[in-house]
Order: C-alpha cells, then structure tokens, then sequence
C-alpha cells in the first residue's frame, strides 16, 4: 500500500502545530516531577544518550513530550528543529520512522542548532533498539526523547542500548502531584528535606502538623480510589473515574497491547491471572495456588506475570537477601496504583468501608511513593520474613544502609507491642532507624525506646508520608 508523501506531512502538520506558529490545545500548566530530569537530559545532556520515558498508559507520557516542546520552543529553538510523532498512529506505523523523518524534513528544512525528536510509543519502531542506537552514535545532534507503555522491548533492547539512552521510570500520580492536578485547597504544611528531618521534631510541632493535616485525610481516601492517572484524577465522579482506568487497563493494555506487542493469543487467561493478582495486591504470590484456581501450567502464568511487570502494571518485591536465600522464596506482588483492584473489580468506594482492604491499598501507595522517591539512586526493595512469621513489609538497601518501613494502616495506635518484626529485623542488622506507616494523624512521633536496640523508629500518618514523598520527588521546599 502506497502512501503518499502529502498525506504523511498532513499527518505530522496535525501533530506539530508549531509548524504553523499555534500553541498546543489544552496543555496543563501542572507538570509531572520527571519534567525537570527530561528537560535537563534534552537542554544539557549530561552524556550523548536518548531519554526512554517508560511507565504504564495513561500516566502523562504524552502531556510531558509536548509539554517539552512547548518548553523548548520558550528557550529559542527553532519551531522547525522539534518533531513529536506518535509512532502507533496507523498512518506512521505503516510507512515506518525512516519515511517519517524525510516527510519532517520536506516540511521543515532544518535550521542552526540541534534536532529534538520526541516520539511517543516508540516500540512500534521496526527494531527500536538498533535504530536508536544507530541516532545516538551517527547524529550528535539529533537530542531523542522517547515513550514506552509496554518496553520490555527493554529486554530486547538492553544489549545494544547500553549507555545509548538514559531510562525515566514514571510512576502513577503522587499524592503530592494529585492535590495539584485537582488544584484542591488546602493549608499548607511545613515541608521536610527528608524523613530523617522528623526525629529532630519536638511534640509542639508534631502536634501543630496533625492539626493542619486534618483536611488532607478525605482527599487521600479519594485518591486511594480514584488512582494516579491524569485523566481518571479529574473526572466528575470516582465511579466514571474507574470505569475509565478499568477500560484502560483491561480493554486496551489486555486486549490490545498484548496481541499487538506480544502476540499474546490467551488473552482470557491473562486477565484471569491480573485479576488473580488484584485479589492478591500485596500479598505474596503462591503459584501452585495461581495455577490450580486458574488452570494454566507454571510457565504459561510465569510468561504472564512477566508481561503484567513489563507493561508497568505491577511490581515483583523480592524477600531480603541475596544468592540462595531468594532463589526459591516467594515474590510479593504490588499493582501499580492503589486504585487498580478497586477500578478492575468496580468496588467504588467500598475499599473505605473494609479496613482490611483500606490497609492493602495503603501499602501499596506507600510502595508506590518509595519507589518513585528513590529507584533513580538504584535502591533496592524488599520484604523480610523472621522467626514466627514475623515480618517487614518493606526494606529499602541506599548503599550500604538499610531503611525499614512497616504500614499499620489501622485505628489503634501503634506501640512497640504492634512491632515484633521491625524490632526483631532491627536487631539482627543493626539499623539505626525505621518507620512506621500509620492512620491516625495523632499515632505520630518517635515509638519509644527498643530495649536491646539503638534503633529510632518514626510513626508517620500515610496522607503525610505520601504528601512529603510526593513533595521530594518534585523537589519542591519552603
């Protein structure tokens, strides 16, 4: 089939309205925290490497290409030097990246000064890999930013990637971000550099915070169910808001990608194993029970959970440990976004109503937050198991320090009593701190003192962890 050159400029005039000197419709001022690292990879590059934004549909890929072309161009670039392409559109796809550029380039003959192509789905590159590959080593100043929903193409693509491009892994909205998208009012909270700030804090101030945090519950509540999703976040009512996300994620990642992408043909086994997994969010993944309930053999629902993980909608933690210890122990299995079993099982709000479930979606929110906080400066997270079943939800390894965090998601309040497994695990590593994820805005403060231990544990509210998280991520401070 013959395309002909006019229709594929027609195609790319749409997309690059500053061709035509008019501005992108419906821009949203806000921007994501992995604005300023893209903007800094594409202005000054710290090394000659294209930008992979990889992360799930629908969590603001698109918006930040285009919001870095609006940026761009305010720097002085040339309206002709910037190319935005989505490379699923059916048009592109056809005729392939090579006849893409030389229809830019008959439409826009190149200025002074570097090229900027951002390219949204770049997986549909016929072998994405080498191509950019062979941008990075033969055109210096071609400057790529490019998209991935679905990039285990990353598998593919690491050998001959290594050092071409440098990876953004975007998460689903923070807690911090979804108060600015919703644009909600709220009083302001004093902001932290870090947690470890919250040791230095005297009750007074402790006491002052849980007082301004009042109004923040309810709207963390919501989040919980809404989800971190651009679109879903600003919709009228949290039912059409899941709704949205469970068409999102069943009808076009599901359905659509996984035959397009993977050439998954099982596709009613595949939704059954992610269902099984959102009834499961934060638990630990017993296979045998997977394969037994679903009938599928181990690896046809190994394949599957593999695909779940590249497609950004869920994590693998591993048990703490290294070698033999990990080898045959089981994974523990997070969505990506809190709202997810809620959206996919059309609970609305009944999440609230359930406590159990309420501390499930919590855990998986502050996972979500951590991750985003700190997988840039390759953390590694974990879980940890003890003696009688004693446990650590969460291990973070920075260097050579370890940093536990166990959620107690509940009304009571939380005393050394409620933290046989943080106690034990912080005697047998010798940690020196550790927190814990609380309900109440007044289970806030230090737990007192651990006998047997030098370690200082921090209680802290989830709105106010994943408020400050969030806060850090952006870079945001008095």
């Amino acid at each position: 089939m013959k395309i002909s050159k006019a229709e594929l400029i027609a195609v790319l005039s749409q997309f690059n309205p500053w061709w035509r000197n008019e501005p992108i419709a419906d821009l949203p001022t806000w921007r994501r925290a992995a604005f300023n690292e893209l903007q800094d990879w594409l202005s000054t590059p710290p090394a000659p490497r294209a930008v992979m934004l990889s992360g799930a549909r629908q969590i603001g890929k698109t918006t930040l290409l285009l919001q870095m072309a609006e940026a761009l161009l305010k720097q002085g670039v040339p309206s002709a030097n910037i190319l935005y392409a989505t490379l699923d559109h059916p048009l592109l796809k056809l005729v392939g990246i090579d006849a893409v550029l030389d229809a830019w380039r008959e439409r826009e003959p190149k200025k002074e000064g570097p090229e900027y192509l951002l390219l949204d789905e770049a997986q549909f590159i016929r072998e994405w890999g080498t191509w950019i590959k062979h941008q990075v080593d033969f055109n210096k100043q071609r400057r790529i930013a490019f998209t991935g929903s679905a990039t285990p193409l990353l598998v593919e693509g690491q050998e001959s990637g290594v050092g071409r491009w440098h990876t953004i892994r975007l998460t689903t909205l923070s807690f911090y971000e979804y108060l600015q998208i919703k644009k909600v009012d709220l009083p302001p909270l004093q902001s932290v550099t870090s947690l470890k700030d919250l040791f230095g804090w005297t009750k007074p101030d402790l006491y002052r915070i849980s007082e301004l945090a009042a109004p923040y519950v309810g709207h963390f509540h919501e989040y919980l169910v809404r989800g971190g999703f651009p679109q879903s976040a600003q919709v009228e009512s949290v039912t059409q808001a899941q709704r949205l996300l469970r068409e999102d994620i069943i009808e076009r990642v599901l359905k659509r990608d996984m035959t397009a992408l993977f050439g998954v043909r099982r596709i009613l086994d595949l939704e059954n194993t992610f269902l099984y997994l959102c009834l499961h969010d934060g638990g630990l993944l017993d296979m045998p029970d997977l394969c037994a309930n679903l009938e599928v053999k181990r690896p046809t629902a190994q394949h599957f959970i593999d695909l779940l993980e590249a497609t950004h909608l869920i994590y693998r933690l591993p048990p703490f440990g290294y070698g033999k210890d990990i080898l045959r122990a089981r994974f523990k299995i997070y969505l990506a976004d809190a709202a997810i079993a809620p959206a996919v099982m059309l609970r609305g709000k009944a999440i609230l109503e359930d406590p159990a479930a309420l501390g499930i979606a919590t855990e998986t929110a502050v996972f979500k937050h951590l991750y985003a906080r700190y997988y840039a400066q390759n953390v590694r997270f974990s879980y940890w198991r003890g003696t009688k079943d004693r446990e650590v939800d969460l291990v973070a390894e920075v260097g050579n320090q370890l940093i536990p965090f166990e959620v107690k998601y509940r009304t009571q309040h939380t005393g050394l009593r409620d933290l046989k497994g943080l106690i034990e695990f912080c005697r047998q590593k010798k940690i020196n701190r550790g927190y814990v994820v609380t309900k109440s805005l007044d289970d806030f403060g230090p737990v007192e003192s651990m006998p047997d231990s030098d370690a200082k544990i921090m209680r802290i509210p989830a709105p106010l962890l994943c408020y400050w998280i969030g806060r850090l991520e952006l870079g945001v401070g008095d």
